[in-house]
């Protein structure tokens, strides 16, 4: 195929093209990027011999069209996908083919709307108890993004694992760290060492892997062929139409994935929804006043999530500016075109939320906290990918309704008893396998 126009792009520096641009702030060299180049642009980094070339996709058409339109044109065969699938097995979020369509048939019951409903008592559970924690604070300063990894790290552990959440837990904080730096690295690196080599950063990778495949498998087998109610039960019982099942191993590949995704993302939106309003208390004082309205002194329940519109749009624009998904990873495999420049074969595709979030063809004022973008009205008048937290088309994520039940509830239960003031009023980004702060975020409480 013929490009239409020159493939644009970053020169970057004679021998390692953009590469320390990209190590020391990715998310800034893509809006640099974006801005000087377009909405698609091509990167190239590292040294002759080593170099990767990949493509940027900013504009919502762009993203669609990857993710949605053509997507059986471009799959998740890139590095970074190998290596979560390598140290967190091959669930929804890093299966294909066959093996996907498997695992989406057996899973998709457990996530519908009525399903994920029966999940708010677990997240008003665990609401609680963070509300007594912070409650003990002596000085009332707390690292939200700290804070909310533990939260939903427990919400989601608690709703798979029911009444060995606690034996779960230790393990999974431990090893997940490891774990994310790890795949991290390794998925950013030009050269990849071996896994097998004793390195120091591969044992202790492989300790941690170990610890955590125990736990989950010790559950596991401990579980077989007794009934629960928790979703490592209902993982279990789950059949398909001819009677197939998830096997033990699967099992523990769902399990695991579910704890990554259904943890960090969670706590990257709420982290940052906390700090948003920290920093706008006339949005902080509007959403407190309606689920003061809402909720009263009782625990939240999944129904009061449509009785919260304004609390939900704090969350969605939050999910605008931080969107834990920074950016979704693909492999073209076919010669296409995306927005009239050329992407040969094999090339690795990358969407980017952050940016296309920040489009100014589609985002007034776009570094601007205003929740009232997502208003039914403002919403029905943008491009369906003009934000897209949750990827999109048939690899969409299968949690975003649990996402924003847990999301929505317990920062209603959050901001009926504190006052929050931002006391990082900057907070510094990293692009890990989520989106990361690379600072501590942390606000001031004031127990209402």
């Amino acid at each position: 195929m013929q490009a239409t126009t020159r493939t644009p792009g970053p020169t970057g520096l004679p021998l390692i093209g953009s590469m320390l641009d990209l190590t020391r702030d990715p998310l800034a060299a893509y809006l640099a990027a974006h801005r000087e180049h377009g909405d698609v642009v091509r990167f190239t980094a590292g040294p002759p011999g080593l170099r990767v070339e990949f493509f940027m996709v900013f504009s919502p058409e762009g993203a669609q069209q990857v993710l949605a339109t053509r997507a059986a044109d471009f799959r998740k065969d890139n590095t970074m996908y190998e290596e979560v699938r390598l140290s967190l097995g091959n669930g929804l979020l890093t299966s294909q083919d066959a093996d996907y369509q498997r695992q989406r048939r057996l899973v998709q019951p457990l996530f519908t709307k009525r399903r994920v409903d029966t999940y708010a008592d677990a997240v008003a559970l665990e609401s609680a108890a963070l509300v007594e924690r912070w409650a003990a604070v002596p000085d009332g300063v707390v690292d939200a993004a700290e804070e909310m990894s533990r939260f939903a790290l427990r919400a989601v552990a608690r709703i798979l694992f029911g009444t060995d959440v606690e034996e779960a837990i230790g393990a999974v904080r431990r090893s997940f760290p490891v774990l994310g730096a790890y795949v991290r690295d390794r998925g950013f690196a030009p050269v990849r060492i071996p896994r097998q080599w004793p390195t120091p950063g591969n044992r202790e990778a492989q300790a941690a892997e170990r610890e955590l495949y125990a736990v989950c498998d010790g559950i596991i087998a401990r579980r077989a062929g007794q009934e629960s109610d928790d979703l490592l039960g209902l993982l279990a019982a789950a059949r398909g139409e001819d009677g197939e099942q998830l096997d033990a191993a699967e099992l523990r590949d769902q399990v695991l994935i579910f704890l990554l995704a259904g943890h960090e993302t969670t706590a990257t939106s709420l982290a940052f929804a906390l700090h948003l309003l920290g920093k706008h208390p006339e949005h902080q004082k509007r959403a407190r006043e309606e689920v003061e309205a809402v909720l009263g002194d009782r625990a939240p329940r999944a129904e009061d999530l449509a009785a919260l519109p304004y609390t939900t749009t704090v969350l969605k624009e939050a999910m605008r500016l931080f969107p834990a998904a920074a950016v979704i990873g693909r492999r073209s495999v076919v010669d296409c075109e995306i927005g009239g420049v050329h992407i040969p074969a094999g090339s690795d595709v990358l969407v980017t939320p952050y940016v296309t979030h920040r489009h100014p063809g589609h985002w007034e004022d776009p570094e601007r906290f205003d929740p009232d973008r997502f208003t039914p009205e403002r919403e029905a008048g943008r491009h369906r990918y003009a934000w897209f937290p949750f990827g999109g088309g048939p690899r969409a994520c299968i949690g975003q309704h649990f996402s924003m039940l847990e999301s929505v509830l317990a920062l209603g239960a959050l901001l009926r008893e504190f006052e929050v003031e931002a006391v990082d009023t900057e907070v510094p980004l990293g692009q890990a396998i989520t989106l990361e702060a690379r600072g501590p975020v942390r606000i001031r409480l004031t127990r209402r």
